[in-house]
């Protein structure tokens, strides 16, 4: 048995160098290139023609690779075909992005610019350097001709990051993968993912009502893109009563001695009747990269703490300041923490009008949950807490809210986690990796038998979902050749029986 395990690893050194070989002789050199035309789709929630874009480049690079591609939908399926009726190691990644205030950007984030260093623009990181990542690994492996024993099928979705509604709809009239790896996330390997939920507070933004008056009136408040993101700017519009002569000077001068959180800053612009007030912040993923985020909603709540009439636009900046204590939801009364999953993850996320009645307005915030509170169980405890609110300060906010979703977790001794960990051990060098946990949700929740496996290293802040996304090329590189060192071990060895439980 000894013997026949050290033959085995040989046989995995040798197969793995040969792919690598063919990846850095051939490949390599086309990861950005790839990668700088894909970007150039604003494969956003809404914008259709970007969309078709992308799955025509799809289609096209699939045949220039020689795969076999398939438009299923909501899913574009890539296939290296194996042996006949062979086990299927699924890939997969989303082809969508999250939506961008493009002139706050330092440089243009569809334009699929790239240096020496890095690769720029939305989706290099999340989730557009993966797909082309996986598409050159299996390339590679195709290319070396070691025998496979698997079809390695790479599927890329397309609506991960809004309506999350492709997978479901995709398993209505195709299989899975026998087992898949989801390269959206962070490496070694995630054995748990908190659950995404959100809380929504709704009121009449401009509604004023008895209590402190001011000379000014609230024109229109807003604040961040996306329940995901944390948001990089926030705006308050306040108009002066009764006309003219409007003297904003002694608010102003309040406003820029007021107390806010590091790193955030306020501008302001006063022109005749009305003045804007503008917080900016540093916009980052909020759920995996939370604590390198700077809120400007909670920045321009803090700011204009007592300086806005007794209303429903007060009524949403004060649940802003109690919610915003921390990013662990310590001022929604949440103060659960566990050795393995860590705390809660607590973004306050937009302010936007209602699509359906302008009048009102929505604070969004995104909750991310772990064990052992359940959906329901957390539900009632903020219905609980807002009523308190409400009772407490006067206002009427009407809490909604999603909490269908649940944490996601694995045995941290199963077998494909413990194949993860070697794979990523042997071709990083790390000794002795871990399994992490993750506050981003994954295709791993949608997607039966499947795992999130990288592509971001976790030395470093993940940029996802930032201002100014950005993927270095060194990192891009050596991602791919921790994929080539997984998808050579499992894809070129037996089917992995049970392959989820130790």
């Amino acid at each position: 048995m000894v013997l026949s395990a050290i033959l085995l690893a040989a046989t995995l050194h040798s197969n793995v160098s040969s792919v690598t070989k063919v990846y850095e002789r051939d490949y390599a050199k086309q990861l950005v290139p790839l990668l700088s035309e894909v970007l150039k789709f604003s494969t956003t929630q809404f914008d259709a023609e970007a969309h078709a874009a992308q799955k025509a480049w799809l289609a096209k690079t699939a045949h220039d690779l020689g795969f076999t591609y398939r438009d299923a939908g909501l899913i574009d399926e890539i296939e290296l075909p194996g042996p006949p009726n062979a086990p299927v190691l699924g890939l997969m990644a989303h082809g969508d992005v999250q939506p961008v205030d493009a002139d706050d950007w330092f440089f243009p984030p569809f334009a699929g610019t790239f240096d020496e260093t890095y690769v720029y623009g939305r989706g290099s990181v999340d989730d557009k350097g993966p797909i082309v990542q996986a598409l050159l690994a299996m390339k590679a492996l195709e290319k070396s001709g070691v025998a496979r024993t698997h079809t390695v099928r790479l599927l890329v979705g397309s609506d991960e990051e809004s309506t999350n509604n492709d997978v479901t709809t995709y398993l209505k009239t195709h299989q899975p993968p026998d087992y898949t790896l989801v390269v959206d996330s962070n490496f070694p390997v995630i054995a748990g993912e908190k659950a995404w939920n959100s809380l929504s507070l709704t009121t009449d933004a401009k509604a004023e009502r008895p209590g402190i008056v001011k000379p000014w009136s609230i024109e229109m408040i807003a604040a961040g893109l996306a329940t995901s993101i944390v948001p990089e700017r926030a705006e308050v519009q306040l108009r002066w009563k009764g006309g003219a002569p409007a003297d904003w000077e002694p608010l102003m001068a309040s406003i820029k001695a007021a107390p806010r959180p590091e790193e955030t800053r306020v501008a302001m612009l006063a022109d005749g009747l009305v003045l804007r007030i503008v917080a900016y912040g540093h916009a980052a993923h909020a759920g995996v990269n939370l604590e390198g985020g700077r809120n400007a909603l909670v920045a321009l709540a803090r700011v204009l703490d007592g300086k806005l009439p007794s209303g429903g636009a007060n009524d949403l900046l004060e649940f802003v300041r109690t919610a915003g204590a921390d990013i662990y939801g310590t001022g929604l009364g949440i103060t659960d923490r566990d050795p393995l999953w860590g705390r809660y993850a607590v973004n306050i996320a937009t302010i936007k009008p209602n699509a359906d009645n302008e009048k009102l307005s929505t604070l969004t915030i995104n909750i991310r949950r772990i064990p052992p509170l359940t959906g329901p169980q957390l539900q009632a405890k903020m219905s609980q807490f807002v009523a308190d609110f409400n009772k407490r300060t006067g206002a009427s906010l009407t809490a909604t809210g999603f909490y269908d979703d649940e944490p996601l977790s694995f045995n941290p001794n199963a077998k494909i986690i413990r194949r993860l960990l070697a794979d990523y051990a042997a071709a990083t060098g790390v000794k002795n990796p871990k399994p992490a946990i993750s506050g981003g949700g994954t295709y791993a929740k949608r997607l039966p038998n499947a795992i999130a496996f990288g592509m971001w290293f976790p030395d470093k802040p993940y940029p996802g979902h930032d201002l100014n996304e950005k993927n270095p090329i060194a990192d891009l590189q050596k991602g791919t050749k921790v994929l080539i060192q997984a998808i050579t071990d499992i894809a070129t060895g037996p089917k992995i029986e049970d392959a989820f439980k130790p």
